[in-house]
């Protein structure tokens, strides 16, 4: 006999760092560059929606807010864009000249699965390498010797993988699951009678929701994200300590009830970046954090009130050394014809742009630096006026 108890077995042993985790490395500068990779493919025009396109609303309307100045509406970056309304930090930020989005962002890969997508955009190529582009970066400027890169963690992400030696750490003890992990089980097993059964009956034990067990999670690990943020800020804080940090956070692929799902992962990510500021203090001012996620998401909304996986999205700057307060970027529109192969937005930003031209301005690295740390990119000019100078 199949019980709650025996179902749930394993469930809550595995060990693991939830839905975030964090990565620093050593390098001979005084300047921080943080990357945050957000894994499942963040739907750009959820995060910053281009409410004054007017094909928005006959393409999806119902995961469109409510417009600035309304209840639960957009956070207003200029009459044309707005945040989504978890973003309040964010929306601070911008209006103190620290965050730029950067909008209509893809790789230069046309690729629609996560893994090949991700391991693309760690690579900084359009095929997979057994390096990363951030790797590739401290080779360049040169790390310390008493320091190498420490990954937190279990795994060391590709971006950070190459060249420089790179240890690992995690901590003792055990750790939960994600909600959306059990949101998905609950839904893999609903239709069998048994299992089904059992496993919802054990989650409502537990004192999960019946929004989880109808496959939309809830915030259980809404603080881990700005946690670790806050951790990868007091290291880089640090007079002797790392200059370099990747953080990853999970939860974005959102093919179903996108308007319950997104909103967990916006505000972690809102949060964490809130942490990260102020742990770094005044070394904020010397830093820049890039936002960036494997593709966006397609302009429709899907039957199940999701979005599928698109291609263009969108990237963010922040940091003290940003020239922010301004949504960069070329809107190509959502109108007939303007969707790329008539379903998502179309690029007009290469997100290598995006990435050299703030390594230029932050360590004035040179064109043969730049075209080691992303191969085959000789012909993608860095985007100039990113960073104060």
């Amino acid at each position: 006999m199949l019980t709650r108890r025996s179902a749930l077995l394993g469930l809550t042993t595995a060990f693991g760092l939830g839905s975030a985790r964090i990565a620093v490395a050593q390098a001979a500068t005084d300047r921080r560059f943080v990357v945050v990779i957000l894994r499942g493919a963040m739907d750009g025009m959820a995060a910053v929606v281009p409410y004054g396109d007017a094909a928005l609303a006959g393409l999806r309307g119902p995961l469109v807010p409510p417009e600035p100045g309304q209840p639960d509406g957009l956070l207003d970056l200029g009459g044309r864009f707005g945040l989504h309304p978890a973003l309040v930090n964010l929306h601070a930020m911008y209006a103190a000249g620290e965050f730029a989005p950067i909008h209509a962002v893809a790789g230069p890969y046309r690729i629609r699965s996560h893994f090949e997508a991700q391991d693309c955009l760690e690579s900084g190529a359009d095929h997979r390498m057994t390096s990363g582009w951030l790797n590739r970066v401290v080779a360049a400027l040169g790390p310390t010797p008493e320091s190498e890169a420490l990954a937190i963690g279990v795994t060391v992400p590709l971006l950070l993988r190459g060249g420089a030696e790179v240890g690992t750490w995690a901590p003792h003890g055990p750790a939960t699951p994600t909600t959306d992990l059990y949101a998905r089980i609950a839904a893999l097993n609903a239709p069998d009678p048994v299992t089904g059964t059992a496993i919802t009956e054990g989650l409502r034990a537990r004192g999960f929701s019946d929004a989880v067990l109808q496959g939309v999670p809830a915030e259980r690990n809404r603080f881990a994200f700005p946690a670790l943020a806050a951790a990868a800020g007091t290291l880089l804080a640090t007079a002797d300590g790392p200059r370099i940090a990747a953080l990853e956070l999970d939860g974005w692929d959102t093919h179903a009830a996108q308007a319950a799902r997104v909103t967990g992962p916006l505000r972690q990510l809102d949060a964490g970046m809130a942490a990260l500021k102020t742990s770094l203090g005044p070394i904020w001012a010397r830093t820049t954090v890039l936002v960036m996620t494997e593709f966006g998401r397609t302009a429709r909304i899907n039957g199940t009130g999701g979005t599928d996986h698109g291609t263009a999205g969108v990237a963010f700057l922040l940091g003290g050394a940003v020239a922010g307060g301004r949504v960069l970027g070329t809107w190509p529109g959502l109108g007939p014809g303007q969707l790329f192969e008539d379903r998502d937005l179309a690029p007009t930003t290469d997100l290598r742009s995006v990435a050299k031209g703030a390594l230029v301005a932050q360590f004035d690295l040179g064109a043969p630096a730049l075209e080691r740390i992303f191969p085959g990119s000789a012909g993608v000019a860095p985007m100039a006026g990113l960073l104060r100078v």
